[in-house]
């Protein structure tokens, strides 16, 4: 499992808006700490601060899913900023891309790695 970890002016409203306009399942939140779900993966909001060495400004995460065209609709109807329409790309997924409330970017496409065998 992969965990990303963010960090954020306003833990409370940037945990909103990833779970009212981008679907993702709250777990915990609070001021201080949101986790956040999408499939097996997870997401960990924390206040951000001037002396935080872990704070490297913003991200872009890709999250997967079967549905891009339903989700976009959901997202666009829920008031979500796209910043990349849906797109065919040429390696085989449909995408669009999201800004949430701290500027960090937010990608869902059908794109699935496949691990090496092992």
């Amino acid at each position: 499992m992969i965990v990303t970890t963010l960090r954020s002016d306003d833990v409370l409203a940037h945990a909103r808006f990833l779970t009212d306009v981008l679907g993702l399942t709250p777990g915990h939140v609070s001021e201080g700490h949101a986790e956040l779900f999408w499939g097996g993966g997870a997401v960990l909001l924390g206040p951000r601060r001037a002396d935080d060495a872990w704070d490297t400004g913003r991200a872009v995460t890709y999250l997967v899913l079967d549905d891009p065209d339903g989700h976009h609709a959901r997202v666009v109807a829920a008031g979500g900023e796209v910043v990349s329409e849906l797109t065919d790309q040429p390696y085989g997924s449909r995408e669009f891309a999201v800004a949430d409330s701290e500027g960090n970017r937010w990608v869902f496409g059908t794109y699935r790695p496949t691990p090496p065998a092992s």
